[in-house]
């Protein structure tokens, strides 16, 4: 916002601006924004602004501020000398009420690893051999590692941080105390949005009170599987249709909470800053409606496919006059579906963006992650890992012995350590030198760089200069051609020049 010199009533001002040039620009801003568009009007500015000199974004000349009482006009404003916004609180980079998972070397509680039980075992000579060879030193024994069983409060905290963690990566934020408010995220909705669903990917209910009353459930069909509502035996009269789509519209239109929930606004709303980049915009749409309650996310489902259906279908007879199919969707649902808690008048244009989006790519963004679950369910699954397992142990569960690391020559362990990186590097050399879609100057610029960082490599390889040029053959120099003008004068006689002594 520029800021300027300014008078009133006799006395100058410094660094401020008026009511009409804060319209101006904010205006102008707003309609180039891709979050808002081109249909913001000017009145909707005005309110925006009335939001600011409410929370103290923006002060009258003389300081004053919390009364919406903003108006398009000459009225002196500035910024206040210090910011609004509290700052947050730098917190550690660990908390202290997380969770500490187990890690290998932690024995069971209440149980050290010096009195672990064993069950007496019958002594031979292999076993005698063996714990001989431990006592002299020979071959460092293998130790049993013990891990904590998990509850399930610990898995479903694995859910919780990992799912958030997934998200405040996609958006790109440092933090999303921004967005949502992370208490009220309950990791129960999230493993059953995961796990409790049927075959077309839709939300299944425990609590069949929660579901959409019957009557809904039937119009949503019928609609939605037009012209063959016929199948359901259901009066046909005309203007029909009009009826139903009126009964779903205000069965979805009396919600007490936007299904997307008043929690979730500012999360959902962020989202839309990503429009552009389709992808990652799918992906951060499809962690968000994993944080919804189950019963919401299966009546958006249910809503979301019979919204796209009808606009698909072209046998569907027009649902009001003046307005076609897809609008008419759009501005029907998108308050039920999108709305803050304090409405103001750009949230209608928020929510129509994002159920336009939303439904164009529904079935995408309503399926559960794949990415996600399986880090999720590896994660667990590690941490679930009773004890480490070493060869042969699976073969016989009830075998007493204990198990042994491998035993090998002090050859055979020189060898590894001088020549168990150097096969892969040599290895890579080869596809270099054998890649036929580099140039010439590229594949001597990356075998320059690997003589640097590999040299020994490098060198059994090209021993000498000359199997290195061998890679790189010279080719023949062009004979220079006989210019022309060499030739007007053919060889002429020396002549002997003049003295320039008197």
């Amino acid at each position: 916002m520029p800021l300027r010199k300014h008078r009133c009533r006799f006395k100058s001002y410094e660094r401020c601006f008026t009511a009409a040039e804060a319209v101006d620009w904010l205006h102008e801003l707003l309609r180039c924004s891709q979050n808002f568009g081109p249909e913001v009007t000017r009145k909707q500015t005005v309110q925006l602004l009335k939001k600011f000199l409410k929370n103290h974004v923006i002060e009258d000349i003389k300081g004053k501020w919390g009364q919406e009482d903003f108006e398009d006009n000459r009225h002196l404003y500035r910024f206040p000398p210090s910011s609004p916004l509290k700052p947050y609180p730098k917190k550690p980079t660990y908390q202290k009420d997380a969770i500490k998972f187990p890690e290998w070397n932690d024995p069971p509680p209440g149980t050290s690893q010096e009195n672990i039980p064993v069950r007496p075992l019958v002594m031979n000579s292999e076993m005698w051999f063996k714990r001989h060879s431990i006592a002299i030193g020979e071959v460092p024994a293998c130790r049993l590692v013990y891990r904590r069983q998990l509850t399930e409060a610990n898995v479903e905290e694995i859910w919780k941080s990992m799912t958030l963690s997934y998200l405040q990566k996609v958006l790109g934020l440092d933090s999303l105390e921004e967005v949502l408010d992370i208490k009220l995220v309950n990791s129960k909705f999230i493993i059953h949005n995961v796990y409790s669903v049927s075959k077309q990917g839709v939300v299944i209910l425990d609590d069949k009170s929660k579901e959409l009353p019957h009557w809904v459930l039937s119009a949503m069909k019928c609609l939605a599987n037009w012209p063959n509502c016929s199948d359901l035996k259901q009066p046909m009269y005309l203007g029909f249709e009009k009826d139903v789509f009126k009964t779903i519209a205000d069965y979805y239109g009396h919600l007490k909470e936007p299904l997307l929930t008043f929690h979730l606004f500012d999360a959902f709303v962020s989202v839309l800053g990503l429009l552009q980049k389709e992808k990652m915009a799918i992906e951060a749409f499809q962690i968000c409606c994993l944080l919804l309650p189950p019963e919401n996310r299966r009546k958006l489902q249910l809503l979301m496919r019979m919204m796209a259906r009808i606009c698909l279908n072209k046998e569907m007879p027009p649902l009001c006059d003046g307005l076609g199919t897809r609008t008419l969707m759009v501005q029907t649902f998108s308050r039920c579906i999108l709305c803050s808690k304090d409405e103001v008048d750009l949230d209608e244009l928020l929510a129509v963006r994002l159920v336009t989006f939303l439904m164009d790519n529904y079935q995408e963004i309503l399926k559960v992650p794949l990415a996600l679950q399986t880090s999720i369910e590896e994660r667990v699954a590690h941490l679930r890992r009773v004890q480490i397992k070493y060869p042969g142990a699976d073969m016989d569960i009830t075998l007493s012995a204990p198990s042994f690391c491998r035993q090998i020559s002090p050859g055979e362990f020189e060898y590894q350590r001088a020549y168990g990186s150097q096969e892969p590097l040599a290895a890579l050399l080869e596809e270099v030198i054998t890649d036929a879609k580099l140039s010439s100057k590229e594949k001597k610029k990356k075998l320059k760089q690997f003589q640097k960082s590999y040299p020994e490599v490098y060198q059994e390889r090209f021993p000498t200069p000359e199997s290195e040029a061998l890679l790189f053959p010279e080719k023949p120099k062009p004979k220079p051609q006989l210019l022309m003008w060499a030739l007007k004068n053919p060889f002429q006689p020396f002549q002997r020049t003049r003295s320039f002594r008197m």
